[in-house]
């Protein structure tokens, strides 16, 4: 990704992890119940990076089972034109109403493509894990997209595969992408106005750092190609002026994630993802 604009920032404050989440609204309070994995398994899962695209999908189904999402529930999609598949975990629910979360799991040939992008992909399963216990309004598909470097061709063959019904009954997509590089941020500019709204209410409650970096003109990510349906999206990463020149080159290793910044936007993700479930109709 080439050098971003900065966008408009909000609040820094401390994180701690947390099991039980009480978000103060107009009218009342709101507990959500959700189970954050710990961070020696975040870490361990992050290590998981190495070998080619295929090695990484293969070890992503892996990770997926892991967490236990399995069988019928774990899935892949054949991609035209791409050797590897999208990875599909599903966390069913009775309503037909869907919410996405999703991030690359491929990377470019140079460095180790750690922070673009397996520090978001090793999360999906882990944000499973963190949902799979609960009683879920949503059905949440967790999805590795492949290929995202060379045009978001998983996430836009995904889309594209889609029924208008099916389509529609898409309430969110969440999409991640380079985590770890600093605080959590998102790209405003990009990002459903409802859906931002109540990401920095989450944001918030938990007194988590966050920040607005806009990517417009300088770069793309797999939210587009939901947005350019018509789905409500908005997107979540670490990119700032003085860390964009890690992205694809020798740079991009394990050594540049900060793993308290990691840690915390990932229990701010897992967080927003129940708190979406409850607010979504």
């Amino acid at each position: 990704m080439p050098a971003p604009p900065i966008g408009s920032r909000w609040g820094r404050h401390p994180c701690v992890p947390f099991f039980l989440l009480t978000l103060i609204g107009a009218a009342s309070a709101q507990t959500l119940t959700f189970t954050p994995v710990t961070r020696p398994i975040i870490e361990e899962r992050l290590k998981q990076y190495g070998g080619d695209n295929s090695a990484r999908e293969a070890t992503l189904k892996k990770l997926f089972e892991s967490a236990g999402c399995s069988g019928v529930n774990l899935t892949e999609q054949p991609v035209k034109s791409s050797k590897n598949p999208n990875v599909i975990c599903t966390l069913p629910a009775e309503a037909a109403s869907v919410i996405v979360i999703g991030a690359h799991f491929d990377r470019v040939n140079v460095g180790q493509g750690v922070v673009d992008n397996w520090s978001s992909a090793s999360l999906l399963p882990s944000l499973f894990q963190s949902l799979r216990d609960g009683k879920r309004g949503h059905t949440f598909l967790f999805i590795g997209f492949t290929d995202e470097e060379k045009g978001l061709v998983g996430s836009a063959f995904y889309v594209k595969r889609l029924s208008k019904e099916q389509k529609q009954s898409i309430h969110a997509m969440v999409n991640m992408d380079t985590l770890g590089l600093s605080s959590t941020k998102t790209w405003p500019s990009h990002s459903d106005p409802r859906l931002l709204k109540l990401l920095l209410a989450v944001a918030d409650s938990l007194h988590s750092p966050i920040a607005g970096v806009n990517m417009d003109n300088v770069g793309s990510t797999d939210s587009e190609s939901f947005r350019d349906a018509g789905i409500p999206s908005l997107t979540i990463h670490s990119v700032t002026r003085e860390t964009w020149p890690i992205l694809h080159s020798h740079r991009d290793n394990i050594g540049q994630i900060h793993l308290d910044e990691y840690y915390q936007t990932y229990s701010l993700v897992a967080a927003y993802l129940a708190y979406l479930d409850m607010k979504l109709d």
